[in-house]
């Protein structure tokens, strides 16, 4: 039978080989839309000249025939693999919730042992009945480095519980400690949010650690994941060691 340290390592194999192959079909995906983008400039810039050279009777502009000069088609240049367009992201209005006073946080029923010791992992216990319909966060330690944005690569320890019981899912602490690294465009929306910044949730910086409470609709909602249910709310607890 599998010691829970295999089970747990297994669940993070897996997760990994989501993340691979997530991140695989979004590079498709891009390499799609950069292709039709190109094409589409080029027939257009074709229809502008035929449409122009047809409007004169092929002159060409030759004052002494009477014409006058045509400006020259304007074109748009289609946007190259190195800078892909993307949507804006809503400019924050708002912080987390301000850090507690001591050393334990307790947040929208949610309690935080060792809150501010970022030298070892955070007990984080919930007993919660009621589900988010929101993203929920609270900064711990308020980060003093560079700002995370949704699409940052980042590095981070973190601890995963489930929001109805405190139950750990998931915790980098448990694989040695180490941060671990990962494009935020790759994993769960609420963590992208959360780390990244959006909307009414400020980005979280350098040096910061912070409680988050994702609803399941931010999470893997209907499905379930290994240990975590379909539709469960979740609870990370997340230090920020880079971004870049």
């Amino acid at each position: 039978m599998p010691t829970n340290q295999q089970r747990r390592e297994a669940e993070r194999r897996r997760l990994q080989k989501q993340l691979e192959e997530r991140r695989a079909r979004e590079q498709a995906r891009k390499r799609t839309t950069l292709i039709v983008s190109v094409v589409g400039t080029v027939v257009l810039i074709a229809a502008v000249v035929v449409a122009v050279v047809l409007s004169t009777g092929g002159s060409d502009n030759n004052p002494q025939s009477g014409g006058q000069p045509h400006p020259t088609p304007s074109t748009t240049a289609a946007p190259t693999p190195s800078a892909p367009a993307t949507s804006p992201v809503p400019t924050p209005t708002a912080p987390c919730a301000a850090p507690p006073k001591g050393d334990a946080a307790t947040f929208h029923g949610v309690t935080v042992t060792g809150a501010k010791d970022m030298t070892k992992a955070p007990t984080v216990k919930s007993l919660s009945q009621q589900a988010p319909t929101s993203l929920q966060c609270m900064d711990l330690v308020v980060g003093k480095g560079k700002p995370a944005t949704p699409t940052s690569t980042v590095s981070v320890r973190y601890v995963g519980v489930l929001y109805k019981d405190g139950t750990v899912f998931d915790s980098s602490w448990q694989h040695g400690g180490k941060p671990v690294s990962f494009p935020l465009t790759g994993v769960v929306p609420g963590f992208t949010q959360g780390i990244g910044g959006a909307g009414k949730v400020a980005p979280m910086r350098e040096g910061g650690r912070r409680v988050m409470i994702l609803p399941a609709s931010l999470g893997y909602g209907p499905q379930s994941t290994g240990s975590i249910p379909a539709n469960a709310p979740l609870v990370f607890v997340v230090d920020l060691k880079s971004v870049s």
